[in-house]
């Protein structure tokens, strides 16, 4: 790639902030320090009790919500900033100073959401017929369903002072660490041994040659497994953490504060999860077909995003800009302006680079706030997918502008839904425009390989998450106890149909989201079959769908699951709801195999 490709492809923070040193940011930070206490001289004392009036709880919302928008515009840009880079000092000591500055306010505002804990239910009600007040009917209903947990409020303070020194350090440790990995690998059609990045191998195992994809996994996982006692220590604190907090506040169980914030039933995750271990076998008759297609004797899981010609397809990202877009636009013209958007505004941070976070994700801030897209594109299909999926996050924080603050963010499993829908218009717009069915296999395969990455490699992330957490409580966890949890997972999925190499024993320990936010990978196979069920939904109805579509991202988080899906005719809890997902899987399969055959 170019020099002035690379300079295109590098996100603009200046929207926010002129850099760290930015004198604007300081103020800020010390303005939000200095709003907070007024806003708990003000408020505090003056909601506990029954006769508190309508006009006064809305006023207090409304400034609640304006108090922390301001706060967090100097917490995300520090985000951004430790994202891209992490090597500088000074975007390391940013993070730090806005993490210590959020977690003061937050001491000062947490008698607000406790004193509405305690209103009563019958006033709460009659309060909520009040507009102001109404505005926020859904943020105080699910704030409401943590009332049996909430301690006092000098315990609730006690609790954010440790996270900085505990939890929260324990996130950054990880992040630092496994950010500043480098790793010297000779990249096939290089002469010399290079320096890359992990994104960088990672990207390699969609490389057509077989002992490169098998050497660069294996460099990057022994570089995790040099680094055992610190990762190891990392997920050791973390599930410790999690289970004091669940035993200090009484939750029933370690996920049900994931439920809660995901506005999920327990029941019907576990329904969820039966039923997609229900259906790896379908995984393992895809992989059986993939090693046929690529003439082996033997399937590793190196081998599983294996290109099936010599030469990978590589896709500039000028191009998947433009697939992704046009994909967009055969659906609405609407969400592709969303999308057209980031790429206009300098709004994607898009190449590996040293220092970088690995992976991507879209930081959706707050309503007018604009947000932000990470990759790490190397090139190849699975790279225009990732394109499309982020996108698709990034049209639903830009619909999703109108809600106010508590009502922006989905709850997890919806926030998935669509980034999804996404990638599936991305695959049908690929397959329409192709007459060969050479390229239509590969099509279909990357689809698929996507569907078993989001859905059954999930299930057994979270299996092998809640094992970790679960054998915690117990003991302490070195790192062969979780070399064997995470193998044994795999090992349910794979079958006799792949065989591990040995470095993936080690694959547990790069794993963000165990890090980041516990049991959050549920969310996408909650995400993907929902997709699967919508995406029916649009072949079967057609124009008239769209609105619908777009009305359900714009609701944000504003509604119940349940509700938001009204309109579609969709129950969750549903007895097939969850098998009609994979019976589209087993189509598409089908679909391959028709085309193989």
């Amino acid at each position: 790639m170019d020099k002035e490709t690379k300079g295109s492809v590098k996100w603009d923070l200046s929207p926010l902030y002129d850099g760290p040193a930015d004198p604007r940011l300081a103020a800020d930070l010390e303005e939000a320090a200095k709003k907070a206490k007024i806003f708990r001289r003000d408020f505090r004392g003056r909601l506990a009790g029954e006769s508190v009036a309508a006009d006064l709880l809305g006023a207090s919302l409304h400034a609640y919500e304006e108090l922390q928008k301001f706060a967090l515009k100097p917490c995300f840009y520090a985000q951004l900033l430790f994202a891209g880079d992490s090597r500088p000092t000074e975007n390391k000591t940013l993070l730090a100073r806005v993490r210590e500055v959020w977690s003061a306010i937050g001491e000062e505002l947490l008698f607000y959401e406790l004193e509405l804990l305690k209103m009563d239910e019958e006033r709460m009600a009659e309060l909520l017929k009040d507009e102001q007040v109404g505005r926020f009917a859904h943020y105080l209903h699910r704030l409401r369903t943590h009332r049996p947990y909430i301690l006092s409020e000098e315990v609730e303070k006690v609790l954010k002072r440790k996270d900085l020194t505990g939890r929260e350090a324990f996130v950054q440790l990880f992040e630092e660490l496994t950010a500043s990995f480098r790793f010297h690998f000779r990249v096939p059609g290089n002469e010399e041994t290079s320096e890359v990045t992990g994104a960088e191998l990672l990207a390699l195992l969609h490389h057509p040659q077989r002992q490169v994809r098998e050497e660069a996994l294996t460099l990057f996982l022994n570089r995790h497994a040099e680094h055992s006692l610190t990762l190891s220590a990392c997920f050791n604190n973390l599930f410790l953490d999690h289970y004091k907090e669940v035993e200090l506040r009484h939750y029933p169980d370690i996920m049900t504060p994931t439920h809660l914030a995901n506005e999920t039933d327990p029941e019907t995750v576990a329904r969820l999860m039966e039923v997609t271990e229900a259906n790896y076998g379908l995984a393992r008759d895809y992989f059986r077909l993939k090693r046929k297609l690529l003439g082996l004797t033997e399937m590793k899981n190196t081998d599983i995003y294996a290109p099936l010609q010599q030469t990978a397809r590589r896709f500039s990202f000028a191009e998947a800009q433009r697939l992704v877009v046009d994909a967009f636009s055969g659906f609405s013209t609407e969400m592709a302006a969303c999308g057209e958007a980031f790429f206009r505004e300098h709004r994607i941070d898009v190449l590996p680079a040293p220092g970088k976070s690995g992976g991507a994700f879209c930081m959706g801030m707050a309503p007018g706030l604009q947000p932000y897209l990470l990759l790490n594109y190397t090139e190849n299909l699975r790279d225009v997918a990732t394109l499309a999926h982020e996108l698709g996050h990034g049209v639903h924080f830009s619909l999703a502008q109108k809600q106010n603050l508590f009502h922006y963010n989905a709850p997890l499993p919806f926030a998935e839904t669509a980034s999804v829908f996404g990638e599936m218009l991305l695959t049908r717009h690929l397959l329409e425009g192709e007459s060969d069915p050479q390229v239509k296999i590969t099509i279909l395969c990357a689809k698929l390989e996507d569907i078993i990455a989001t859905t059954f490699r999930q299930n057994v992330l979270t299996r092998f998450e809640l094992a970790a957490h679960r054998l915690r409580r117990e003991r302490l966890l070195d790192a062969e106890d979780l070399c064997r949890l995470w193998w044994e997972e795999n090992a349910k999925l794979f079958g006799d149909a792949v065989t591990m190499i040995e470095p993936y024993r080690w694959g547990w320990a790069y794993i963000s989201h165990f890090i980041h936010s516990r049991f959050y990978c549920y969310s996408y196979i909650f995400g993907e079959l929902l997709v699967l069920s919508l995406y029916r939904r649009y072949q079967e109805e057609g124009a008239t769908f769209v609105p619908k579509y777009l009305e359900l991202l714009a609701k944000g988080g504003s509604e119940s699951p349940a509700k938001m899906l009204q309109p579609f005719g969709i129950d969750l809890s549903g007895p097939d709801f969850w098998q009609k997902g994979y019976d589209l899987v087993a189509s598409l399969l089908a679909e391959l195999r028709e085309l193989v055959e």
